[in-house]
């Protein structure tokens, strides 16, 4: 089980760590695009990783929801730009 999860009531993508929410990805769906237009991981958990595993989590559901995304955030496009298996 990921601990990304999708949290349609907050328009966000959520990362969890022992049920505490460690980073967020927030979103705004247009039509038949997803806008990920915002990353945030807590500053004391910075530099582990966990924004790469927030993005990787967000963008591997998308895309089993075959859901087109549009990367507004300059760090989900750096993420694209570097594993361009997600373009």
């Amino acid at each position: 089980m990921s601990p990304v999860v999708d949290n349609p009531a907050e328009n966000r993508y959520e990362l969890r760590e022992g049920g505490d929410v460690v980073g967020l990805l927030e979103y705004e769906r247009r039509g038949d695009e997803v806008d990920l237009f915002h990353t945030e991981v807590r500053p004391e958990l910075r530099n582990r990783g966990l924004g790469e595993t927030l993005v990787r989590g967000a963008l591997d559901d998308l895309r089993a929801r075959g859901e087109r995304v549009v990367p507004t955030c300059p760090f989900v496009a750096a993420f694209i730009r570097r594993h361009p298996e997600y373009a």
